[in-house]
């Protein structure tokens, strides 16, 4: 890959999943802009199919909870970004099991399942790169988040264990751990704990989101995205099984 080339990346081809908002929308448009032909992987239509038609990739409409339609995604990408994910709020006691399992299908088994499939063709070329976006959460915990703090840290395992197994093959396997991120997903979070707690949303923001951050403010899509580019660079060729925080500090505590 050509480090001085405007487009790094020209030639490979990328899968990334929840691609059609946030985070994942954010990496599609980097990689892309960087020379890679996207898989744009998501369960909204419309928006996949608009961003992949802007970006010259290819949508693919899917439910990631299925295991057999995600045995169907194509097999041929030389970079995977693991981003799809979803949040469900209650005390263990109270959590419904099958929830639970929602979430750990879509954010554990899916991911293991697109690498079992795609690691065979990174290996045969000898180049990948895999990019789990994880969470904070991958590294600590949080009251009334059972099934979601279990399946990041479970993905920051199965990130390692590939991490391990890739490296005679030249594919690198990482984690990012962002904090909380300007998406879809969390502004609705914002506009629930305002109603739950019965305060401003900016107060939600300040008072309760970024309370054990340095930087008081919400990370945009976008600096996630250019540290995911920057994992598939040269440059990042020697870092492999790490987790990444982009968290304004707060696993600093």
């Amino acid at each position: 890959m050509d480090t001085t080339s405007a487009r790094p990346l020209d030639g490979r081809t990328a899968l990334v999943t929840g691609a059609a908002s946030g985070i994942g929308r954010a990496c599609a448009e980097a990689l892309a802009a960087a020379g890679a032909r996207v898989y744009v992987v998501d369960l909204s239509a419309g928006p996949a199919e608009e961003l992949a038609q802007r970006i010259g990739g290819r949508a693919i409409v899917t439910d990631l909870s299925d295991p057999a339609a995600v045995d169907a995604l194509p097999d041929d990408a030389d970079i995977v970004v693991n981003n799809a994910g979803l949040q469900h709020v209650a005390p263990v006691h109270e959590f419904p099991p099958d929830r639970f399992t929602l979430l750990q299908r879509v954010m554990v088994e899916a991911p293991f399942r697109i690498l079992r499939r795609t690691l065979p063709h990174m290996y045969e070329q000898e180049w990948g790169r895999i990019v789990n976006v994880s969470s904070v959460h991958g590294l600590r915990a949080s009251a009334f988040k059972s099934a979601y703090v279990t399946a990041k840290h479970a993905l920051e395992g199965l990130s390692k264990t590939v991490a391990l197994e890739g490296a005679p093959y030249g594919v690198t396997s990482n984690c990012i751990n962002p904090g909380y991120v300007r998406t879809p997903l969390v502004e609705k979070q914002i506009a629930a704990q305002a109603r739950a707690h019965g305060i401003r949303e900016d107060e939600v923001v300040e008072r309760i989101m970024l309370d054990r951050t340095a930087v008081k403010r919400l990370i945009e899509p976008e600096e996630v995205a250019q540290l995911a580019l920057w994992l598939c660079s040269p440059a990042a060729s020697y870092i492999t099984g790490t987790s990444l925080p982009v968290d304004g500090g707060w696993t600093a505590h």
